[in-house]
């Protein structure tokens, strides 16, 4: 009969002291084993490093990069970062990006001005705002210096500037996109008469500035007899005023008749995003607002802004009034080919209005805004009696209409 040894307790102390002793040797083998890894990495790194260094050293001392790394560059491929991930993703950037409002010249446009200073800081476009005001007709070379000078801005970019339509792709420039805004012809002439006189709210003696050597004769000059008498500022070709924004820089622009007109109907149609009418300003921002958000997000909740009011008011002309009903029956016959223009503009407008789903709540005539709708600001109240004289020209004004 065999004994079984393995449960005595001699037996399990002697395995015990074994496995320690094993255990031992493996932890003092590990041991060295890492140390000698690690000084050789460490090694490894500082040649690295010195090679590196070295490299870079002769590189700068002969101008060009060392032979050898030519050769590890050789043997590597000749791919580069732009090879292997691609080039970097372009800026992406709004659709339009170039906008060009070739304003009209008492039709809103400072008000406009001053809402884009504002739109400009908030979505961080380039507004660049032109303070030329007198030349709006330009040589030939004028016009490529300041369509190339137009195309360099960052985009994307807001140019504006009292100028006639420029067309860039005459002279192979990208075409920007245009917008405008327009007015009823004889209430623009009104305003822009007493404001070359007499300025506006932004201070008592702007206009002495900006018509210094106007006679009083002239500055004082009643416009009945300015149009009666036809003088140069009240009769053609100087009433001849908005239809060249459109027309173009072509000499025959300037001169009032068919060919013109037809000439800035068909610039509307294939260049203007939008050409709006002061009368619905209001709709015209909204339309913006809504064709260009990158540009006239928030424009209508601004120009609302009891803030904006505050600044906007001082831009109305002062000192302006109506003239008699006859002068204004003469004055409408010289701008017949304006107010054709006008209403072509403003079908236009409600037509795109209706498409966007704005109801129009402009009345379908062709009579003058002006007598439904005259925002009068004069720096001195009314006595009664011109206040009544004024109310009976207004009553009996279809009694004078005649359609060219």
């Amino acid at each position: 009969m065999m004994k079984n040894y393995s449960n005595s307790p001699r037996h399990k102390n002697q395995t015990l002291n074994h496995t320690r002793e094993r255990n031992n040797k493996n932890s003092n083998w590990l041991s060295a084993t890492f140390l000698r890894f690690s000084l050789r990495d460490y090694g490894f790194c500082m040649a690295t490093l010195f090679l590196f260094c070295f490299g870079s050293l002769f590189y700068q001392l002969n101008g060009g990069p060392p032979k050898i790394l030519l050769e590890i560059r050789q043997y590597l491929g000749d791919s580069t970062f732009v090879d292997d991930h691609g080039p970097p993703a372009p800026r992406v950037l709004p659709f339009p990006s170039q906008v060009v409002y070739n304003r009209v010249g008492k039709c809103g446009s400072r008000t406009v001005v001053l809402l884009l200073r504002i739109l400009a800081e908030r979505h961080q476009f380039n507004l660049v705002s032109s303070d030329i005001h007198n030349k709006t007709r330009l040589t030939k070379h004028e016009q490529v210096d300041l369509m190339r000078n137009i195309s360099n801005i960052p985009q994307p970019f807001l140019y504006t500037r009292h100028v006639h339509f420029l067309n860039f792709t005459r002279f192979r420039i990208e075409q920007p996109v245009y917008i405008n805004i327009i007015r009823d012809p004889i209430n623009r002439f009104l305003s822009n008469y007493f404001f070359r006189r007499f300025g506006d709210w932004r201070g008592e003696q702007n206009h002495l500035i900006r018509t210094p050597g106007m006679k009083d004769d002239e500055r004082y000059l009643d416009i009945n007899v300015c149009i009666l008498e036809n003088y140069p500022e009240c009769s053609n070709p100087r009433l001849f005023y908005i239809i060249p924004y459109f027309c173009g820089q072509h000499p025959q622009c300037r001169e009032p008749g068919i060919w013109a007109l037809e000439r800035a109907k068909q610039n509307v149609m294939e260049n203007f995003l939008l050409v709006g009418i002061l009368e619905e300003l209001e709709d015209v921002l909204l339309l913006l607002e809504r064709l260009l958000p990158h540009f006239f997000t928030d424009v209508l909740s601004i120009y609302k802004s009891p803030e904006y009011r505050k600044m906007g008011n001082l831009t109305g002309t002062v000192r302006k009034h109506t003239p008699t009903l006859e002068a204004l029956q003469v004055l409408y016959q010289r701008m017949r080919y304006e107010y054709e223009f006008y209403n072509f503009i403003r079908d236009q407008f409600h037509l795109m209005k209706k498409k966007i789903g704005l109801k129009s709540v402009s009345p379908p005539t062709n009579q003058p805004s002006f007598l439904m709708n005259l925002a009068l600001k004069t720096q001195e109240p009314l006595e009664e009696e011109e206040e009544q004289e004024l109310e009976e020209e207004l009553e009996d004004a279809n009694s004078w209409l005649v359609q060219p």
